[in-house]
């Protein structure tokens, strides 16, 4: 009977990581500046200061960082500035989903509208907006939101990356098994001794 060669490695379980939201991912999801400029004329909405809110943002981490300087260590700074970094790109990355959900259902009922004479696609009564006109300026509201979220992420990332000195990077963790117990743990861990 010949013997499979075994690897020295006990083979165990991959763990999946939980991935945190990047700025890319942010960029895809949020609207530029250029298309907030277009949201903000079609819709006559205020015309926001990208850039104003990006430097305001830069520099408030900045001298966040600049007054926990004394308090903190090196390593105790990154991982600080780490997570409040990533509540920013958080936050922006999921008004930017909530932004794509908000223009797929205004052009769905845009669509709807044009396609299908319905009653409750037709325009309301004197002085109120049809449903599908309330949903296009609801996605116009929530696209300014996210671009202005988006302004605020970019200034922090920016600002992580003067302080720590390299590029910020969301936190990778391990995902916990809901319902995993120690003793479910420690007998796996045992029954993989035996492997």
């Amino acid at each position: 009977m010949t013997k499979t060669a075994r690897s020295p490695r006990a083979s165990g379980r991959v763990i999946p990581l939980r991935r945190g939201a990047t700025l890319e991912m942010v960029r895809l999801a949020c609207p530029d500046s250029a298309q907030t400029l277009r949201i903000s004329e079609s819709f006559g909405l205020a015309v926001l200061d990208s850039d104003g809110i990006r430097e305001l943002h830069e520099r408030l981490v900045i001298e966040t960082a600049d007054a926990l300087k004394d308090g903190l260590s090196e390593r105790a700074m990154e991982i600080h500035l780490q997570r409040i970094v990533g509540a920013y790109v958080g936050s922006a990355h999921g008004a930017g989903q909530f932004y794509s959900r908000a223009v797929t259902e205004a052009r769905e009922a845009t669509a709807k509208l044009a396609n299908d004479p319905r009653d409750e696609d037709l325009d309301g009564p004197v002085g109120f907006d049809s449903q599908a006109q309330r949903k296009r300026e609801f996605a116009a509201d929530m696209g300014l939101q996210a671009h202005a979220l988006r302004m605020a992420a970019e200034g922090a990332v920016a600002a992580y990356e003067q302080v720590i000195g390299e590029a910020w990077k969301p936190f990778e963790r391990q995902a916990e098994h809901a319902g995993e117990t120690v003793t479910k743990k420690a007998a796996a861990a045992q029954i993989a001794a035996f492997e």
